[in-house]
Parts: structure tokens; sequence; C-alpha cells
């Protein structure tokens, strides 16, 4: 046997580096790429490599979340969400009169007698403050309530009201907005 060397040094895994193209999955393997570049193979590529899946994740879910919060469709998809959940409102408020001979005061007193129900837009779950409470207002012996809508501020064009038909025998105390 001539003087061969005892170990050989194998090649360095590029191929793994495709795997950095899966988020999430590419951030560990990059991760593991850049520790086994630097220290084992001692490889420039290796450790670009490496340093790629863990950005390509990075920017795959800050994109994700930058289009979640300020992207229109997906505040415009919460408006079907919010429609129906209005009118539902409109039902369980109608159903606290029968129960206590007046209307709320807050939507908040609903949420007491009945902690499931919801008295949160959706629409406004990306916003800069969290979730907000739907507009309800209670008038003398009737109430309005609504959503401000995508743009978030109330008494707007883009205000979103209950879709329920009203008509002069109804005994409902929703004021209907024009």
């Amino acid at each position: 046997m001539e003087n061969q060397p005892i170990f050989r040094k194998s090649k360095p895994p590029y191929l793994l580096g495709l795997l950095c193209l899966i988020p999430l999955i590419g951030a560990f393997v990059g991760l593991g790429l850049l520790i086994v570049g630097i220290f084992q193979y001692k490889d420039k590529w290796l450790i670009i490599i490496g340093s790629f899946g863990i950005l390509f994740t990075v920017m795959i879910y800050s994109s994700v979340f930058l289009f979640l919060k300020y992207g229109k469709l997906p505040k415009e998809g919460f408006t079907n969400v919010s429609q129906m959940q209005l009118n539902r409102l409109v039902k369980d408020v109608e159903f606290y009169k029968l129960q206590n001979g007046q209307y709320p005061d807050s939507l908040q007193q609903l949420k007491e007698d009945d902690k499931l129900i919801s008295i949160d837009d959706p629409i406004d779950a990306f916003g800069s403050k969290g979730w907000k409470p739907f507009n309800y207002k209670k008038v003398g012996e009737k109430y309005l309530i609504f959503s401000s809508g995508i743009d978030g501020i109330p008494y707007t064009k883009d205000d979103l009201f209950p879709t329920i038909e009203i008509n002069d025998s109804s005994k409902i105390g929703f004021l209907k907005s024009n």
C-alpha cells in the first residue's frame, strides 16, 4: 500500500442546496449547510448556499406577512365574513332585547350573556391596533350597527351595514342607513 490518506475528504453536498428552495425546511437545511461549510469543508460556495437558504425562507415569510397585513385582497376577503357577522349580530341584539326588555348599551353586554358571540370586526384583524369591535350605537329604542370597512374609518363610503330585509311591519330596532 502506498501513501494513501486513511480518510478521503468527500465532495461538499451542494445538491442539498436544492432543499433551500423549500420555505422553512430551507432555513434548517441552510443552517446545516452553513455550519458544515464553515467547520467541516471550509468551502465558500457551501457557505453561500446555506446563507441563501436562510435568507430565502426569511424573504418568503416576510412577503407573505406583509401581503396579509397590508394587501387589499385579504381585507376584501374578510369583507364577506364581516358582512355575515353583522347579519348575525342583528339577530343577537334582537334576542337580547327579547330577554332583557331593552337593547344593549354596548356590544360588550352581548358578550357577557353569551361568550361565543363575536363582536370583533374581521376586517380589522390585520390592523395595527388589533381587533376592534363593530360600531354600535343605541339610539332611543333603536340601534345602529355597522363595520368601518376596509379604511377603518367610521361613517365613510366603504362602511358595511347588515343586509336584512326591513319593511313597515318589521318589529326590529335596527336603523337602516341610507
